[in-house]
């Protein structure tokens, strides 16, 4: 009788510590959110900054607190919550980007496996927070819990990296290395999405191997930012660039889009 009131005392108290980890993920996300929406568009830069210094306050608790087997609602609570801020191109106007590495601190560090976040962290931390460093940071630290394999396609996170590596810091040493890497885990697949993958990566290898100041090289990187599902502000800001390297962007009949490139590298 003893031992059964034990069992069931012990139940219900996980049952309530449950409750409350769940309780206090809701209480973390939602005020915040409904705070946010409220914003006017005509609020003052002083009162956005405040609810700036509020959600970095509020990413940083993310970033410590025990998923107590939640992760995976914390990390698409954290995505969605990124989606939001990084949509509001009125306020970020105001008030910049600089929050955007914190959202994936907090998303990868709890699932480094998310595929679709990288894309998200590489647009928005280094080409419009303008934090190059922190993002390729957290890519180097979450490829070491990826392999050729896991997650399927996660040869786009080196991808990714070359990308920043190139465009941003305009270091083609490691650049080259990244996107050789991304050529040797696509390899590893036989399907035809993968095979552009190692024939592109491949060659923009080469290109950075035979010329670190490659003109045709940082065309092709920014046709990989182009050809990503990225913002229409993204789209034009790389057609911009591959102009000013030379290079002229046709559109294709059927929507897709091609490069011609410089008569000279």
């Amino acid at each position: 009788m003893l031992a059964s009131s034990r069992q069931t005392s012990q139940t219900t108290g996980a049952f309530f510590s449950a409750c409350l980890c769940i309780l206090g993920v809701c209480l973390l996300q939602f005020p915040h959110m409904q705070q946010l929406i409220s914003i006017q568009k005509t609020a003052s830069l002083e009162t956005l900054e405040r609810e700036l210094n509020a959600e970095k306050l509020r990413l940083n608790l993310l970033k410590q607190m025990p998923s107590f087997g939640y992760t995976n609602l914390i990390v698409n609570w954290t995505y969605l919550d990124f989606l939001q801020y990084f949509g509001d191109d009125k306020v970020r106007a105001k008030t910049g980007y600089s929050l955007s590495p914190e959202y994936f601190e907090v998303i990868l560090k709890r699932d480094p496996r998310f595929l679709e976040a990288y894309l998200g962290l590489s647009t928005s931390t280094s080409m419009y927070a303008a934090m190059p460093e922190r993002s390729i940071a957290l890519m180097n630290n979450g490829l070491k819990s990826l392999s050729p394999w896991i997650p399927s396609k996660s040869y786009y996170v080196w991808r990714y990296k070359g990308i920043d590596e190139l465009l941003f810091l305009g270091d083609s040493q490691n650049a080259k290395q990244s996107f050789q890497q991304a050529a040797n885990w696509a390899n590893k697949h036989t399907d035809e999405e993968s095979k552009q993958v190692v024939e592109i990566s491949q060659k923009t290898a080469e290109f950075l191997e035979r010329n670190p100041d490659s003109k045709y090289a940082q065309i092709a990187t920014w046709m990989m930012v182009l050809n990503n599902q990225v913002d229409e502000k993204t789209r034009q800001r790389a057609i911009i660039a591959i102009e000013a390297f030379g290079g002229k962007v046709i559109k294709n009949p059927d929507g897709s889009t091609r490069i011609r490139l410089p008569k000279q590298d």
